[in-house]
């Protein structure tokens, strides 16, 4: 697991993740991919600590972003999530760029060793996407749906296993729930979360746009 400096370590796995009775074909899956991408969006892994980390912290902290995903921590300890994210095999931590500017935060995460998988016939390399826009003034403009629609094309590039790309936003979380249905995924339902009551969407490989 990759350290920064002076940042505790995380010791326990993520609270959403699953970690006993997992079916060997989950564990032999492996952690999500970076997405395969081509065009104007790129996406690259984070670095758990420098520009990154001071990046991911000031973004999380932003209130538009910390209303939804509650994660307005010190620096400290997102130094700490970021290594253990990139230090596991459970969720892997990103920044996406459109034209070479960075927008926004995605986490990916293998939805069947998470808490979403007791709500849905989950496959071992069935990803969930986590995503926070950072860059205010984009909000409302179509970037969201843009993003997903780009990244489930990538993950179905980069894993030909992947069946369907999970989002689970709030229930309560009206713009995002929006912006799923424009990036063309279909609400399952709303599910109770240890965390949250959520709405499960999912978009299937057949109707992901891949890229070319």
């Amino acid at each position: 697991m990759p350290e920064t400096p002076g940042a505790p370590q995380r010791t326990r796995p993520s609270p959403r993740e699953l970690t006993e009775g997992l079916a060997p074909e989950v564990v032999r899956a492996g952690p999500p991919p970076t997405p395969r991408l081509v065009g104007a969006i790129t996406v690259r892994p984070v670095r758990p600590e420098g520009a990154d980390l001071d990046l991911v912290h000031a973004w999380m902290n932003l209130p538009h972003v910390a209303e939804f995903f509650g994660q307005a921590w010190p620096r400290e300890r997102w130094a700490d999530e970021l290594a253990a994210q990139a230090g596991g095999d459970y969720a892997r931590p990103h920044l996406v760029a459109v034209d070479g500017a960075e927008v926004a935060y995605i986490e990916l995460y293998r939805a069947a060793r998470d808490v979403i998988a007791e709500h849905y016939p989950a496959d071992p390399h069935d990803v969930g996407l986590h995503i926070a826009i950072g860059v205010p003034e984009r909000i409302g403009r179509g970037l969201g749906p843009r993003i997903m629609a780009a990244v489930a094309g990538g993950l179905f590039a980069a894993d030909p296993r992947c069946r369907r790309v999970m989002l689970e936003p709030d229930a309560a979380n009206t713009a995002a729930r929006r912006a799923a249905r424009r990036a063309g995924m279909h609400l399952l339902g709303e599910v109770e979360l240890p965390h949250k009551r959520a709405a499960l969407f999912v978009l299937p490989r057949t109707t992901a746009d891949l890229p070319g």
